[in-house]
Order: structure tokens, then C-alpha cells, then sequence
């Protein structure tokens, strides 16, 4: 579905992409794990367009992504929710959900509406607070409405950067079972995530990211049982699990 070859992206004269290449395949949740600073977001918004790369490829079911802008690569089937949730404050729950279809130029009002009603089936807070505006709603609430919005795009592929950032323990499992969810229902997912353990736990692949360079990829069990993730991503408590 995805395929990443040698891609390089700067900001200015900082080079923080450095020839990575990496894939996701149909069905799958690949998660990009990494020290901050390391390129996480900068993967991800390469991807969706809104900081282009340099050089090397973004190939989306055939089709090289770099150069296209952002609204056309939503079209094509990516959608992105950001890291800091980026809501619409000014606007209520229901209006930034709306906006989520605006690339859908041939839905009608009746299939906009049944996907608002599949957001809060997956979020029923939501729904509660849909005349609401985003900025009132809390850290949790606000990130539910990002992926949400995110997801009334219908996107093949979804870009997840950060989801459980800042959230209480909770509704951090509340947010990753519905990265599962959304996956099981058929949507593909990248994900990037600052719990790497939990990212792990849920993916099929992951890949390691390090000052821009991917280090180490393989599958997210294999991963999860390596000693050097462990150290630097995983924490003592998850490392002695073997040895309980």
C-alpha cells in the first residue's frame, strides 16, 4: 500500500529525514518508534504533504505522493490526525467532524451522516458533546474528536501521530482499543507513539527511528524482545517481564 524510498526532508538547513525507507502493507498497523527529536512527526507530515521531502519517494498504491499537494493526497485515501490534536477550537464537535469530509466532494448529506454516527459509536462522548465547542472539550475529548475528524476522510490508510500524548491512563487504553478496532473494521495504520509498550503490543510491524535514520525494523513481538528496545524505549518494569 505504502511504500518509502530514501526519503530526505529538511526544515531549513536541518536535515532530519536521512534515506528512509520503509512499508506498510494493506491491514496492517506499523509503528515508528523513537527518542524525541528523532523524525517521527516530520515521517508523517512528509507523508501527508504538508512538509515535502527533498528527494526519494512516497508511493501510495502506485502513485509517488511527493509534490502532491496535501487536500489531493486526502483524496487519494490518507488521512492524518496530528500530534497536539489541532482541533478547531472555535468550531463545535459536529462542525469539525463535518469538516473532516470536506475532500469527500461526491458524499451526499445522508452518507456524511452515517459516518458521524460511526464516530460516536467509537466515541459516545462525543455525541454528548456534539454542539459543544472543540476548544472546551478536555485533552481526552479532543483527541477522540481529532481521530474522528481524521476518519470522516473514509481513509485506506490513517496516520496516527502521538494519540495517548498527555492522556490520563484510562483514556489511553480507551484510544489505543480503538486503534484496534478501526483496524479490525479494515483501516490500515501508521502509527507513531510516544508508549512505545503499548505500540508494540498492538502492531504487526514497527520500525525504529533514530536522529533521522531508521535503525532497526522488524516484527513488533521480535521487537519488543529485544534488549537495546527494551533499555531505551521500554522501561524496567516491561524488561523484567521475562525474567518474572
Amino acid at each position: 500500500m505504502l511504500h518509502i524510498k530514501n526519503l530526505n526532508t529538511k526544515y531549513g538547513p536541518i536535515h532530519v529525514l536521512k534515506n528512509v525507507s520503509l512499508h506498510v502493507d494493506q491491514g496492517e498497523i506499523v509503528s515508528i518508534i523513537g527518542a524525541n527529536g528523532a523524525g517521527k512527526t516530520t515521517l508523517l507530515i512528509s507523508i501527508s504533504g504538508l512538509l515535502p521531502p527533498v528527494s526519494g519517494e512516497i508511493i501510495f498504491d502506485g502513485n509517488n505522493l511527493c509534490g502532491v499537494p496535501p487536500d489531493r493526497i486526502v483524496s487519494m485515501g490518507i488521512a492524518h490526525a496530528p500530534e497536539g490534536r489541532q482541533v478547531f477550537a472555535p468550531l463545535t464537535v459536529m462542525e469539525n467532524l463535518r469538516l473532516g469530509a470536506y475532500a469527500r466532494k461526491k458524499a451526499g448529506s445522508e452518507e456524511i451522516q452515517e459516518d458521524i454516527e460511526r464516530v460516536f459509536s467509537l466515541f459516545p462522548r462525543l455525541e454528548e458533546r456534539k454542539d459543544q465547542t472543540a476548544g472546551t472539550l478536555s485533552g481526552g475529548e479532543q483527541q477522540m474528536l481529532a481521530i474522528g475528524r481524521a476518519m470522516m476522510a473514509k481513509p485506506r490508510l490513517l496516520l496516527l501521530d502521538e494519540p495517548s500524548l498527555g492522556l490520563a491512563p484510562k483514556l489511553v487504553e480507551v484510544i489505543i482499543q480503538t486503534v484496534v478496532d478501526l483496524n479490525r473494521e479494515g483501516t490500515t495504520i501508521l502509527l507513531v507513539e510516544q508508549n512505545a509498550r503499548k505500540a508494540l503490543e498492538i502492531s504487526h510491524r514497527a520500525y525504529v527511528l533514530e536522529t533521522g535514520r531508521i535503525t532497526l525494523q522488524g516484527p513488533a513481538k521480535d521487537l519488543a524482545e529485544d534488549s537495546e528496545i527494551r533499555r531505551a524505549y521500554l522501561g524496567k518494569d516491561y524488561r523484567d517481564l521475562s525474567e518474572r
